[in-house]
């Protein structure tokens, strides 16, 4: 038994006597607390007779208002219960509604924020609930009690609940048949090239232009280009400047750039940084005529949409390429991404987290009915919740029933609506189901509570469909038979690359980096621009003269705004870091 569900009863007389607003309505012959609960010993009721509306504060959700849909349906078939998304995201000035929300002393009856600084700062203000009590009562969120007790550790009770946890190694990929990074292009032209061998990140370019000469437009008639930047997402520096990093086993810490095994760190204003390899390869593209030139003014949706339309021809990411175009009609046609086998990389990779991401769970202290909202996120950890919530990020199979049911050699398969509905988006889900388009009633949560890697202990397979034999033996097409064919009979990307040792994993540790102090902050804030700013500049400079001299003068502004200083505590956070994916690899591995 976990130190937390050990202290879960001593927490019951505190819980009783507590001033909670509200109170729950229990069927059947339950003890009561005086909050109106059951009793931490017991379980949770099985129903509530009082429809309520919960505010959940969701840093993550890119949607604001009461869910709608077949999410919903599912919440309040169960709970009784809606659920009210309050999205900063979308609310715009994130930051201030925070605050605003914070000062008034009530963020949320749900919320899911950021562990470490964020979580602390709520806790110590009296805005997050000690769920001790809650926690005896839950089935299935103490099968990751690890994750539970090590993110509450530092507390004296069980304030917030782990997201993305799982029962996978953490020494072992989290991500499923695809990396999070590599370098996907567009395979049907690169077939019609003869399959040239790429041995470095430069040797894409050759193989780029010629596809580009090729097919110098998309779909829609308009002009194509191999590259297609976008400056949303840019932080610390240029964020498209950090993905090829990645192929060679580096992630960011701040300002440093470290490899996944802890073997070395880097600098990013280091002119032999994997950073600046990036910038010379985009400028080198640039010369060629390979990039978008309208890279320094489109956002993400708009090249998102040149991606669908054709008009761009490599991605760093297949969740972007293979997303948006490899369609059924048009891999069924021989055409999509695919990852290209670049001979010297070593692709990061993020292992599982056994203790959980970045993001948690917790009840707001003044939640009208705490006990309604504690068996909602245990529920989030059942099977059930987990194929549900899991969906939103089209990885999880959805609703059993609905998307997907055991067939008579017991195993899981899609439905005919669940294959349109997961592969499309746009299927029009029954009125017993709730009704509306199925894309419109995924969880609007947008964060993943178990891993859809993970698997279920139900039926022996993971939440994920894409992991099934049943689904794998129906995505048979053209695309992927060449793409096989021509990658060593490999039947999945992770396959190809750990047949290959092209991937390198960086054990998932849960680690929580400590906040910038003042000083750094406004150090940070100063030198970040600049470096952003001038990497843009070195993309687009007009010849490599030009380049070179705009390196140096980055080099030199950066070193003269304190870079020196910011790095040496990045580069504490990243050794840090290690330190913990070691332990947690030895403790785990």
């Amino acid at each position: 038994m976990s130190i937390k569900r050990m202290a879960a009863a001593a927490a019951v007389g505190a819980l009783a006597v507590a001033s909670l607003s509200g109170c729950s309505l229990i069927t059947g012959d339950q003890p009561q607390q005086a909050d109106g609960s059951a009793g931490a010993s017991g379980s949770f009721p099985e129903s509530w007779d009082e429809t309520i509306t919960i505010d959940v504060f969701d840093g993550l959700a890119n949607y604001m208002g009461v869910q709608s849909g077949w999410f919903a349906k599912i919440v309040k078939d169960k709970f009784n219960m809606e659920l009210n998304i309050i999205a900063p995201n979308v609310a715009g000035g994130g930051d201030t509604l925070y605050n605003t929300r914070v000062a008034a002393g009530d963020l949320g009856d749900l919320i899911i924020t950021d562990k470490g600084q964020k979580l602390d700062e709520l806790i110590e203000g009296g805005l997050v609930l000690d769920s001790s009590a809650y926690y005896d009562q839950m089935e299935h969120a103490p099968r990751f009690d690890a994750a539970v007790d090590k993110l509450n550790e530092e507390n004296e009770g069980v304030y917030a609940f782990p997201t993305s946890v799982s029962s996978i190694k953490p020494t072992e990929s989290s991500e499923g048949l695809e990396p999070t990074f590599g370098p996907y292009l567009r395979w049907d032209y690169y077939a019609e090239l003869g399959y040239p061998e790429v041995g470095t990140l430069e040797d894409l370019l050759p193989v780029l232009a010629d596809m580009q000469e090729a097919h110098p437009t998309g779909d829609n008639g308009q002009q194509a280009y191999a590259l297609s930047l976008f400056k949303d997402w840019d932080g610390n520096f240029m964020n498209n400047a950090k993905q090829p990093a990645t192929f060679y086993g580096f992630d960011e810490v701040g300002f440093v750039l470290a490899q996944a095994d802890g073997s070395e760190y880097q600098s990013i204003i280091d002119p032999d940084s994997a950073y600046v390899r990036s910038l010379r390869f985009f400028h080198e593209a640039n010369q060629l005529g390979l990039v978008d030139p309208e890279s320094t003014t489109q956002n993400y949706d708009t090249m998102f949409t040149k991606y669908q339309n054709g008009q761009v021809l490599f991605s760093f990411w297949p969740w972007l390429g293979q997303a948006a175009y490899n369609t059924p009609e048009h891999t069924a046609e021989g055409r999509g991404f695919g990852m290209v086998d670049m001979a010297d990389q070593r692709i990061f990779s993020y292992g599982a987290e056994v203790y959980g991401a970045k993001q948690v769970l917790a009840i707001g202290a003044n939640a009208e009915d705490p006990e309604r909202i504690a068996a909602f996120i245990d529920w989030l950890y059942s099977p059930e919740g987990a194929y549900a919530n899991g969906s939103q990020t089209g990885a999880a199979a959805g609703p059993q029933g609905l998307n997907w049911e055991i067939g008579d050699d017991g195993e899981p398969a899609l439905t005919e609506f669940g294959t349109e509905a997961l592969l499309t988006g746009e299927a029009t889900v029954p009125e017993e189901w709730g009704g509306g388009a199925y894309r419109d009633g995924v969880s609007a949560l947008n964060v993943t509570v178990v891993l859809p890697a993970d698997v279920d202990p139900d039926t022996g397979y993971p939440y994920s469909y894409t992991f099934w034999p049943s689904f794998q033996e129906t995505q048979a097409n053209p695309f992927t038979e060449d793409w096989s064919a021509h990658m060593g009979g490999a039947t999945s990307t992770m396959e190809f690359l750990e047949a290959n040792d092209q991937i390198t994993v960086a054990p998932g540790a849960g680690y929580t980096a400590p906040a910038d102090t003042s000083e750094i902050e406004t150090l940070r804030n100063q030198i970040k621009a600049s470096i952003v700013q001038y990497s843009w500049q070195l993309v687009f400079a007009e010849d490599d003269a030009q380049f070179e001299s705009l390196l140096a003068e980055m080099k030199t502004t950066a070193e003269g705004l304190g870079y020196d200083k910011v790095y040496d505590f990045d580069l504490e956070k990243a050794e840090a870091q290690n330190e913990a994916r070691v332990e947690v690899a030895a403790e785990f591995g």
